[in-house]
């Protein structure tokens, strides 16, 4: 396994596969948290869910990107992943706790698009501030 991670071509292969499954991991996650089905409500036109779940989508994105460049091993670049996972999903819960006025779920599932906009702020903003903090080797 060594051996082929030292080709370029099936290193970036590697990254790409564990990054896209952790995605995939890590949406789930996100739909179980929510009191909404992302993807029924973005079939349905619900832009405020499209808009988080694209700030979900590009946040974990980022965080990977970053865990990527200073890993020197796929499970260090999946440990941090999921580490910076972990921080931004800590992060919506801070969100929903810092708006008692409102539920930041219910506003996103009836469409409220100004809320849908500053999730996707929060988690795109925060992966930078997350990749950023993640140790080089």
């Amino acid at each position: 396994m060594e051996a082929l991670l030292e080709l370029e071509l099936m290193k970036t292969a590697a990254y790409y596969s564990v990054s896209l499954l952790a995605l995939i991991v890590f949406l789930t996650i996100f739909e179980t948290v929510t009191k909404y089905k992302n993807w029924e409500e973005i079939k349905k036109g619900n832009i405020a869910v499209a808009l988080a779940t694209g700030g979900k989508i590009f946040g974990v994105a980022n965080i990977f990107r970053h865990s990527i460049e200073y890993s020197d091993s796929l499970l260090m670049m999946l440990g941090w992943g999921v580490l910076g996972f972990a921080l931004l999903l800590f992060s919506y819960f801070i969100f929903e706790f810092l708006t008692p006025s409102f539920k930041v779920d219910e506003e996103i599932a009836r469409d409220n698009r100004a809320v849908g906009f500053i999730a996707m702020v929060i988690s795109i903003g925060l992966s930078y501030v997350i990749g950023a903090s993640i140790i080089s080797r």
